[in-house]
């Protein structure tokens, strides 16, 4: 078993930035994917991953704006979002992959103003 908490969240003004954390307790040796999404009023959609060689993909919409990252050492995956735009209002949930299991985080809500 796997255990994710989130933070980071907040309410910042369009143009701004913030960083979410997911921190991992547990069994986390056997992740292969690490994953964020959100999901704003409907569906829950990807947003980025990185996997167990680094490498990341992302969604286009936050292509240049976003930068996902991991911190082994600290079992924390990152997720680094700058030049917010109020169409990135959501909860945000991170999302490790083992061979057998997904697992989800509670979420953290992120708020952007115009």
């Amino acid at each position: 078993q796997v255990q994710l908490v989130e933070s980071g969240g907040g309410l910042v003004q369009a143009g701004g930035a913030l960083r979410l954390s997911c921190t991992a307790s547990g069994d986390v040796w056997g992740i292969q994917l690490m994953e964020w999404y959100r999901q704003a009023p409907g569906n829950r959609d990807w947003v980025a991953a990185i996997d167990s060689a680094g490498s990341t993909n992302y969604r286009d919409s936050v292509k240049g704006r976003f930068t996902v990252s991991r911190d082994n050492a600290k079992n924390t995956l990152y997720l680094q979002m700058n030049s917010l735009k109020p169409e990135d209002t959501a909860v945000y949930y991170c999302s490790f992959v083992d061979q057998r299991t997904r697992y989800w985080g509670p979420g953290t809500q992120v708020t952007v103003s115009s």
